[in-house]
């Protein structure tokens, strides 16, 4: 699960650096001017998503029965994020793109055409799957006892309560009674 974890945040944040918008604009000078905008800059909710989503991941491999349910939960809430944000400028790509042409043009209007990549779908994606993974430890979770022992400090077997007679007469044969 942490691995699985580990490359979907990594995938979400790598498919966030891309072009994912191509767009255009007018300004006095020039008829045409051509922008592009990066997933970082149209839905920074993916990144910083997919930086939540590693440490999580990490998270999930070090803490106990609680926190693991802590860190299912962050994951779940970063997946909702991750996807939100790439179904906005799925759905309204010319308002993910007006910044962008505006700073590139010095017009504040709305861009002439918008065309979306396919980076904003992956990531969309890539989101769902996060929030199978989660819904799928949910679930059918591992069994996270058996996993938990093994940091746990080891148990003394408590033996009889020992005699002193016992004790010293087991220092006199030269061993130690302890």
């Amino acid at each position: 699960m942490v691995l699985l974890l580990l490359v979907l945040g990594a995938a979400s944040l790598a498919s966030a650096a891309p072009v994912w918008l191509r767009s255009s604009g007018a300004t006095a000078l020039a008829e045409r001017v051509d922008v592009t905008v990066t997933g970082t800059s149209a839905a920074p909710g993916v990144s910083a998503a997919a930086l939540v989503v590693i440490a999580a991941a990490l998270a999930l491999g070090l803490v106990g029965r609680v926190g693991r349910w802590f860190a299912l939960a962050v994951v779940w809430l970063a997946g909702l994020v991750a996807g939100g944000s790439a179904l906005a400028v799925i759905r309204s790509p010319a308002d993910a793109a007006r910044t962008a042409v505006a700073e590139a043009t010095g017009i504040v209007a709305p861009p002439d055409t918008v065309d979306v990549t396919i980076f904003p779908y992956l990531t969309m994606v890539l989101a769902l799957a996060l929030l199978a993974a989660v819904v799928r430890e949910v679930v059918a979770p591992v069994d996270w006892s058996r996993q938990a022992r093994r940091f746990d400090s080891p148990q003394k077997q408590a033996g009889p309560p020992d005699d002193e007679q016992e004790a010293w007469d087991a220092l006199t044969r030269g061993t130690d009674p302890t």
